[in-house]
């Protein structure tokens, strides 16, 4: 499976750190990476290591990687996280950068694109931006990570958050623990 992870500008960092990593690790993935200069920034202002530029990790000016053509398309893109000028761009075609043609390019193949938006509170454009995708089928995937498996440390909380965004793209994982029946005592 052919996956493009983009990480941007907005904070959650470990989002993007964590999906490359265990992506990374799986053989039976061709992983493709963008780290925009957003991203740069934030991750350092976190304390998280991006990935360097070089091979399959690309600068966001990169036009020339191979996923950025619809004839070479990846089987699936997550951005995470997704800023929320990433998502206006993709939202209104804006390719200005390798994120959002990308981004356009699964869109206009029919490929799966999950975007992790991390933001809040959220703006009535910003609303619209994520109605108006989910509406072609792009999965809107906000940061909320559920409590109910009890996560024990920050990694335990971004491990749902990966776990989920793993499930939107058809990447099997157990990340996080699943809901059971709910018993009552």
């Amino acid at each position: 499976m052919k996956i493009v992870l983009a990480i941007t500008g907005a904070s959650g960092s470990i989002y993007g750190m964590r999906a490359y990593d265990l992506l990374a690790s799986e053989k039976s993935i061709e992983l493709s990476t963008i780290v925009s200069k957003g991203a740069l920034a934030v991750a350092k202002a976190e304390g998280i290591a991006l990935p360097p530029f070089g091979g399959n990790v690309h600068e966001e000016t990169d036009f020339s990687a191979a996923f950025a053509s619809g004839s070479n398309a990846p089987d699936a893109m997550l951005v995470a996280p997704c800023s929320l000028k990433t998502l206006s761009a993709i939202a209104n075609g804006y390719c200005d950068n390798l994120v959002s043609r990308s981004a356009e390019v699964c869109i206009k193949e029919g490929k799966k694109l999950v975007l992790v938006i991390r933001e809040t509170p959220l703006s009535p454009i910003a609303l619209e931006n994520m109605l108006k995708l989910s509406r072609i089928g792009v999965i809107i995937l906000p940061a909320s990570p559920g409590f109910y498996s009890k996560p024990k440390s920050v990694n335990d909380i971004a491990d749902f958050i990966v776990g989920k965004s793993f499930d939107s793209l058809g990447v099997k994982n157990s990340l996080f623990k699943r809901w059971q029946t709910w018993q009552r005592k």
